[in-house]
């Protein structure tokens, strides 16, 4: 099984958290929700239950209540139809049930008109509030049926300080019923919703972290391969400090054994022209023929222009070894460009009868920096013209099948091919093929310095063998 990802995990992590915190926090606003409503009903009994105590006191007082208006008045409180929509629910009867009793617990009066003159002494809203306390109860209807409950408030009725008689008004809890389950749906629903957004935002947070983990391991992957890729723009600023923690240890790593490298690899292609140049400064000590002392002079001056030449190529090498971006981007015309390498090579060409054709278009127009374009040019075209036999041709001109904005130039030379063993190496620093005719080899870093520069363009550059000859490809963006 595949592992998790780290960002997979904190989502996971993350979902679960805000799913159980928001479960845990919803059931407990459900179950508070009830009980709130409930006592809020009771609050408003205990208003009612009071104003009526002191309504009927008179009455109750004088022996007069069942003779009196009240008795019609809750005869008729019990028949009407409100009609009331209150926040989308339907409210068309009462609901309340009001009891008079006497200081005994008998019942005088009452809105239903079923339980007149029963003995309500021993329920406690009627006892309690006889003995001077706070009477109140919650009484099934339907006996095991809870959703029945009945909640009764009494107030006493007072002569005075004698208490002689109370008030009940009671309220069955399913009239309520229809807030508290509203209630509960909407917050259901709102809490489904909170979930939701959350795991939305979780898995945002996730990509979005995810993403910018991933920009900096292809960054990573980059460096490794060689390359000298643009540090990332990541958000964040810890992201950010990372990154250029990175960037600073590559640069630094790179740079020492950019120098090492250097160093051994220098060191061992001077060997071979100072051991030259070294043996015909001694021989030259001696008495030599004049022709054998030329020969001897003209080895040490070949040998002197090729550490000049390895010492020139290498500092350009070097340059743009250690860039990571160009200094300019302007547009730059290839035909005109590659026309002036051309007429500075032309006493060459003409010695060796090679032909050089410029068939690039005037609309093949590449953004880089000059100077580097001009010396990958001039290196191509040199190196076709070591390999380039007497009497052959050249031809500098655009591939049609490059990458969407981009432009591929192609130098062909009609030389043999290179070998299979030496094709993957052509461009390795100092790697060098005898040249045809002299047997000599140049630096080996004409073609490495054409590499970095395509690479510190955003190119690529690709060497291959074709029927009739090798072909050199240069990439470079289109302006």
């Amino acid at each position: 099984m595949k592992p998790w990802s780290l960002t997979l995990r904190l989502f996971v992590v993350g979902a679960v958290l805000v799913a159980g915190f928001g479960w845990f926090a919803l059931r407990q606003v459900l179950e508070e929700i009830k009980p709130a409503v409930r006592q809020s009903t009771e609050e408003t009994l205990v208003d009612t239950a009071n104003l009526l105590a002191e309504l009927v006191a008179g009455d109750l007082r004088d022996g007069t209540l069942a003779q009196g208006d009240l008795a019609r008045v809750m005869s008729a409180y019990g028949q009407r139809r409100p009609g009331a929509d209150i926040w989308g629910i339907r409210k068309d009867g009462v609901t309340h049930r009001i009891t008079i009793t006497d200081s005994r617990g008998l019942v005088l009066l009452d809105s239903a008109g079923r339980d007149v003159g029963a003995d309500y002494s021993r329920w406690n809203d009627v006892a309690r509030t006889l003995r001077g306390q706070y009477g109140a109860r919650t009484t099934e209807e339907i006996p095991g049926d809870e959703r029945s409950t009945v909640m009764h408030v009494a107030a006493p009725v007072r002569d005075g300080e004698r208490i002689i008689g109370v008030v009940t008004v009671a309220k069955p809890n399913r009239s309520v019923q229809p807030f508290i389950e509203r209630a509960q749906q909407r917050l259901g629903v709102l809490a489904g919703l909170f979930i939701i957004a959350a795991l939305v935002i979780g898995a945002l947070l996730s990509y979005w972290l995810s993403r910018a983990i991933r920009r900096l391991t292809v960054y990573a992957d980059a460096v490794a391969a060689g390359g000298r890729p643009e540090v990332p723009g990541l958000p964040g600023r810890e992201l950010t400090q990372l990154a250029s923690a990175l960037d600073s240890m590559r640069s630094q790593l790179e740079g020492k054994a950019y120098v090492e490298r250097y160093v051994q690899t220098l060191t061992h292609e001077l060997k071979s022209p100072l051991a030259a140049i070294h043996g015909a400064s001694e021989l030259l000590r001696g008495e030599l023929p004049p022709a054998q002392r030329a020969r001897l002079l003209e080895n040490i001056e070949v040998e002197t222009a090729r550490l000049q030449s390895m010492s020139e190529r290498l500092l350009n090498l070097a340059q743009v070894e250690q860039r990571r971006a160009l200094d300019e981007q302007t547009e730059i015309v290839l035909r005109p460009l590659v026309d002036e390498l051309i007429e500075g090579r032309m006493p060459q060409l003409e010695q060796r009868a090679i032909q050089a054709i410029n068939e690039l278009p005037a609309s093949a127009v590449v953004r880089g920096e000059r100077f580097l374009v001009r010396q990958a040019l001039a290196n191509l075209l040199d190196n076709a013209m070591d390999f380039t036999p007497r009497g052959a041709t050249i031809r500098i001109a655009t591939q049609g099948n490059a990458p969407v904005g981009m432009i591929a130039v192609d130098v062909l030379n009609q030389g043999e091919p290179i070998p299979d063993y030496a094709l993957p190496r052509v461009t390795e620093r100092f790697y060098s093929l005898a040249r045809p005719g002299s047997g000599r080899k140049s630096t080996g870093l004409g073609l490495n310095f054409v590499q970095e520069m395509a690479q510190l363009h955003g190119g690529a550059f690709a060497i291959s063998n074709v029927e009739g000859g090798v072909r050199a490809t240069l990439t470079l963006p289109r302006a």
